[in-house]
């Protein structure tokens, strides 16, 4: 689960993370006194006004309807309302919302930490993810942090410092002093930023996070560390853990079809192509949209109805999938095990008399646990169902109908 970066910046601060402080805020008028309160807890008299989407390169981002960044500074108490204004309500498109945008529903009214001093503020990066390869966490820094640091990874990718986690013994002190070092640290910058990566690291694992990542880690001019943004990713599985931090989900930030789709429990995500899938298994459904690519086509979504589909599943199933215009056939491949063939196929038919006219075609395969009866009940059903026997019958099925 994702979540905002003023969120993220609330689970780290509980860790003793040292962060950016600010304020969230939904309106103009909200926000000016947001930069009121910070002006008198920190003292500070420039304030950053940051959009608040669950997207990166929100500072190169730009406003489509006000051709405003989606990170701008203000310089003064009375640019804090008209900046904010020319973001909130705006559609922020950057390099990870893709041409379509996210609409942006609240700033961040954050102090300015670039203040002058004794030295040169220094940007960092700094993620913390599980490596499923060697069965470790990663945390992963540069030296070269900011916006572009994909930039970084692709063509220095030496400049990406890594150090492996045994989860089993946890961050050992030596380890973060190292990666200090190696991040050309020295002094009370370094004893600060050994402090940093432990803070992180507890906030990590204490979170069940499945990453963390900190773009800019900011070392400020007297040598302070502390961490100006934050991206967050929460594992799903280990909400039932954290009450509190499931309550931070914001589904006006996800897909609407994601959303119904959990609602109704089904495993969704959508993708780009033109074949909708339904399948009973997360592993099957992976081989259905390899049978789909085959065949030519391309899986419009991943939709696994889970082991105990009924006629209720189906018809959920059947209504999102219609709801994207881009689908022009779905297939639907069935193994019974738990699942019973014939309920599957009872489900079919009630859902197409209940939605009314599906115009795409239909292709199902049914195998196992009553597969014969199922194929029976589509086949006297009258409907416009193409039926299905071994994956090969399917692709085929699935390439003739679009051609």
């Amino acid at each position: 689960m994702n979540i905002h970066e003023y969120q993220a910046k609330g689970i780290l601060k509980s860790y003793g993370v040292t962060i950016q402080e600010g304020i969230v805020a939904d309106t103009p008028e909200r926000a000016l006194e947001a930069a009121r309160t910070l002006n008198a807890d920190t003292g500070t008299s420039w304030y950053v006004v940051k959009a608040q989407i669950h997207a990166g390169g929100r500072g190169k981002g730009k406003v489509r309807e006000t051709d405003s960044n989606g990170v701008v500074l203000a310089k003064s108490l009375n640019e804090v309302a008209p900046k904010a204004e020319k973001i909130l309500g705006g559609t922020l498109v950057t390099h990870q919302t893709g041409p379509e945008g996210k609409k942006v529903n609240k700033v961040l009214i954050a102090q300015d930490v670039y203040y002058p001093g004794e030295s040169e503020p220094k940007e960092y990066y700094m993620s913390i993810l599980l490596d499923r390869a060697k069965a470790s966490n990663v945390i992963m820094a540069s030296t070269e942090g900011g916006m572009d640091i994909e930039e970084v990874a692709a063509h220095t990718p030496e400049k990406i410092i890594k150090e492996w986690i045994d989860p089993s013994v946890g961050l050992q002190p030596f380890q973060a002093r190292k990666v200090a070092f190696k991040l050309g640290l020295e002094g009370n910058a370094l004893k600060e930023m050994v402090k940093f990566i432990h803070s992180l690291y507890n906030a990590f694992i204490g979170s069940d996070s499945t990453m963390f990542e900190i773009n800019p880690v900011l070392k400020t001019s007297d040598n302070k560390i502390l961490a100006v943004d934050a991206k967050v990713n929460l594992d799903d599985n280990a909400l039932f853990r954290h009450k509190d931090l499931a309550e931070l989900r914001d589904i006006s930030e996800e897909d609407p079809l994601e959303v119904e789709a959990g609602v109704a429990g089904l495993n969704y995500v959508k993708l780009d192509g033109n074949v909708g899938c339904m399948v009973n298994g997360a592993g099957l459904a992976m081989a259905t949209m390899d049978i789909i690519k085959l065949s030519g086509g391309e899986p419009a979504n991943f939709l696994d109805v889970g082991g105990g589909a009924n006629a209720k599943t189906v018809e959920a199933g059947f209504r999102i999938i219609l709801k994207d215009p881009n689908v022009k056939a779905i297939l639907i491949n069935i193994f019974g095990g738990i699942v019973r063939c014939d309920r599957v196929a009872t489900g079919v038919v009630e859902a197409y008399k209940n939605i009314g006219e599906i115009k795409v075609p239909i292709i199902v395969r049914l195998q196992g646990t009553n597969a014969e009866e199922g194929a029976k009940i589509i086949a006297e059903s009258g409907l416009k169902v193409f039926p299905a026997i071994v994956l090969k019958d399917a692709a085929l099925k699935v390439k003739e109908v679009l051609a």
